[in-house]
């Protein structure tokens, strides 16, 4: 079969032959519907090295997928062939507290867990390829009537990963309380409509692209402004003063973080979602009383149940654009250039 394949660090994947997985006791093959492009293959293959992850190229790309069971292993049961089916991306232990929470992002015994710290398209082979062996039945969740895989693939990041932090901070989304979201790319999209389905807090969206902007809009938020002077204020303004109460930073720079730590407010909550390398200064007078900052990464599986769940009722719309697997280059390529609105998903099984 055709796969995706990074195959060092700092280089750019290459499409090649690797032979078809065939499912061992307890796993499942996945013939791939959809495989989401992320912003974090881009650190893969521009940033890191050896001894930043605990594991190395080669691999698979792709960290979110969805398709339709192939195969199961001996000892699987439930997942019957042709069923459409989202894959949970991390695989931890699945023994540990965390990992029986749902949490296997957060596994406490990494070195028991298939490889550490990863998961499909993190250090083993994702679906950015024709099939895709899940190590584990559990990591494969049957879609909700209606839902396409195409469309489900990105929501197993794109929509996880907000989703989560959003959920966290649910007690502070009152009808009275303001969530910023910074940045309207693959997750922020989504992140304003989690917002709007899932609570009443005004939303305001924060992005450089005009494209975005109105992307944010269409999304359902109540302001969408670039950023820069006076942003802040304008924040302030609209909050009677307060700041906002949630603040969702879906990418992680120096500037962006300035921003988020500016517009927040006291008791608030500040979720850096993205990995944009930047840093945020913290110090008695530099931030709003008992504001919180915390990071994320990814979600539960219960979670995302949860995810689909509000996609299949409508509730959820990516934007995507679709990608044969022989352009998945190009859609990297143009993700590195800010070309991308939405999220690009690579389709395997349309080709």
């Amino acid at each position: 079969m055709r796969a995706l394949r990074l195959l060092e660090w700092r280089s750019d994947p290459v499409l090649t032959d690797v032979d078809t997985p065939e499912p061992g006791p307890g796993q499942v093959l996945v013939r791939v519907g959809g495989a989401g492009v992320c912003h974090s293959d881009l650190h893969l293959m521009r940033e890191f090295g050896a001894g930043d992850m605990p594991w190395n190229p080669p691999f698979t790309l792709g960290h979110e997928n969805a398709g339709w069971v192939e195969r199961v292993g001996d000892g699987v049961q439930g997942l019957d062939r042709g069923m459409p089916v989202a894959v949970y991306g991390p695989w931890g232990c699945g023994v540990c507290q965390y990992c029986l929470q749902g949490l296997e992002t957060y596994c406490e015994r990494p070195e028991a867990a298939p490889v550490p710290r990863g998961g499909a398209g993190l250090g083993l082979d994702g679906g950015m390829a024709e099939y895709l062996l899940v190590p584990h039945a559990r990591h494969v969740l049957p879609l909700p009537d209606g839902l396409d895989p195409v469309v489900a693939a990105p929501l197993t990041d794109a929509g996880l990963t907000p989703y989560h932090a959003v959920r966290r901070s649910w007690p502070k989304l009152a009808p009275t309380s303001t969530a910023v979201v910074i940045g309207i790319g693959g997750l922020g999209h989504l992140a304003v409509q989690i917002l709007r389905a899932t609570t009443a807090a005004r939303v305001v969206a924060v992005d450089t692209r005009s494209a975005a902007l109105d992307l944010a809009r269409d999304s359902g938020a109540d302001l969408a402004t670039p950023p820069g002077e006076g942003v802040a204020e304008r924040v302030r303004e609209l909050t009677r003063g307060r700041g906002a109460d949630v603040v969702l930073d879906c990418v992680g720079s120096d500037d962006t973080l300035a921003l988020a730590a500016a517009v927040g407010r006291v008791l608030g909550d500040l979720t850096v979602v993205g990995l944009g390398g930047g840093t945020l200064p913290v110090s008695f007078f530099s931030m709003p009383y008992e504001m919180s900052v915390q990071t994320t990464y990814w979600g539960s599986r219960f979670e995302l149940v949860e995810v689909l769940e509000l996609a299949a009722r409508g509730r959820l719309h990516t934007e995507i654009t679709r990608f044969g697997l022989a352009d998945a280059p190009e859609a990297y390529r143009r993700l590195e250039e800010g070309a991308l609105t939405g999220r690009a998903v690579v389709t395997p099984s349309e080709e």
